[in-house]
């Protein structure tokens, strides 16, 4: 059976690694973004949309199915956005749309990047958003949803200074940190990596299962990740 998956937030810190991942894996790889990644190779059909409003019309054309595996790391911050409201309306509403299109097309796999913070009940909107944005995609049902919940990401990422801050503190005190406590930032590829390999697991699984597998949500936090994706130094 040929693989195909659909990514969205191909683009970003952790999406720009992810496509090149999946891309390993998968027959074909559709990519929905503003502007093409970074990584391109001949199983990947780029589709590009000007605005994410616009995603229902885009969708219907890419031939999702069935046989697909969804992706979307798909994010931005209030100081990009310009607002609470356009960050809500990135964060949440874009993702649950993508997510909603896929239901419809009966994929059944979606894989979820959130944040390590996620918390409805938290004083701060972007953690309150990324938790609103679990539970809507949650109460969709699919058969199979992992969300990953990363600490702080370690990686270039333009036009978010505060974490830019944090990395180049980061660096100077990582040597004295053990990896094991839970809020150890992790890398953008590594957190990739993971989704990638948690993919292809299910996949595996899956070819040797006969039974009909029931709904299942996983939520892979971030010391788990760490802790699957070390390598020696």
């Amino acid at each position: 059976m040929q693989r195909k998956a659909i990514v969205i937030g191909a683009t970003g810190l952790v999406g720009q690694h992810l496509v090149n991942q999946l891309s390993e894996i998968y027959d074909t790889l559709i990519v929905i973004a503003r502007r093409p990644p970074r990584y391109i190779n001949a199983c990947m059909r780029f589709y590009q949309i000007n605005d994410f409003d616009n995603l229902a019309e885009v969708f219907a054309s890419v031939g999702a199915d069935q046989t697909t595996d969804a992706f979307t790391c798909l994010g931005t911050t209030k100081k990009q956005a310009g607002s609470d409201e356009a960050f809500r309306k990135v964060d949440h509403d874009h993702n649950v749309t993508f997510a909603k299109l896929c239901r419809d097309k009966k994929i059944e796999n979606f894989f979820l990047l959130s944040s390590m913070n996620a918390d409805s009940d938290s004083r701060f909107l972007y953690n309150r958003v990324k938790a609103e944005t679990e539970q809507s995609i949650i109460a969709l049902g699919f058969t199979r949803l992992v969300i990953f919940r990363p600490s702080l990401l370690l990686g270039k990422h333009k036009g978010r200074p505060l974490e830019s801050i944090s990395q180049k503190a980061f660096k100077l005190i990582s040597p004295l940190i053990s990896e094991s406590l839970p809020l150890h930032p992790i890398s953008a590829k590594r957190v990739a990596s993971f989704m990638a390999m948690t993919a292809h697991d299910i996949y595996e699984r899956r070819k040797y299962r006969t039974e009909t597998a029931p709904t299942n949500t996983d939520i892979i936090e971030n010391k788990q990740m760490l802790a699957m994706t070390r390598v020696k130094r």
